[in-house]
Formats: C-alpha cells, structure tokens, sequence
C-alpha cells in the first residue's frame, strides 16, 4: 500500500509536458483577419503572375483588401438596385449589375470602359 503511495507522489518528467517549448507564431499569409477572399492565393498569384520583379508578404493581404472592398461596393450598389426594381424577383442578374455600375458614380467611372 505504502509502495502505491510513494509511486503515485513523484511525477516523473514527461517530455511532453516539461520539455515542450512553446514555438513563436510565424507570421502566415492569414494575417488579413476579417477577410474572406484567400489571402494566400492571391499572394501567390502576385508572384506568379510577373507583376513585378519583388512582391513583399504583405500585398496579397492588401489586394485581398481591395478586391473584397470593391466586390462588396459591387454586390451593395446592385442589391439596391434590385430592391428598387419594380419587378417581383429578387434576383441578382447581369442587368441589375449593369445598371447599379452606370447609376453609381463611383463605379461608373471606374468602370466606364468595360462590358457588363
């Protein structure tokens, strides 16, 4: 019994506990939080398309940035659009973005030499 007590009372080191090191975070291409486009893919995209001789880690989080704040402007102008409509469906179609880019002054400029 005594031979039980004294086993159960020291603990060993287990490498699993004591010799863990806590490894820093590396610094990953998700380090845009909050967006939903992949970061990483278009980073890597930025590198293989030629753009440029040098791409730095942080560009793929800023033109996630950018796209995903240009779609949403996008998708926003033409849900209004649609809501306005005096037609009964609610769809999103090519007409409605058509229309949301030329009513929206912003994306007309930006957009004013492509075919919708």
């Amino acid at each position: 019994c005594t031979l039980l007590f004294l086993f159960n009372t020291f603990q060993m080191a287990s490498p699993s506990k004591s010799a863990s090191k806590k490894r820093s975070a590396t610094k990953s291409s998700k380090s845009g939080k909050g967006l939903i486009f992949p970061t990483g893919r278009i980073g890597t995209m930025l590198r293989k398309g030629r753009y440029s001789k040098r791409v730095s880690k942080s560009a793929g989080v800023f033109m996630t940035a950018a796209l995903e704040y240009l779609s949403a402007e996008l998708l926003g102008a033409t849900a209004r659009a649609v809501s306005q409509s005096k037609k009964k469906t609610k769809r999103v179609t090519p007409r409605a973005v058509c229309l949301a880019v030329r009513h929206d002054a912003d994306l007309g400029t930006l957009l004013k030499d492509v075919t919708l």
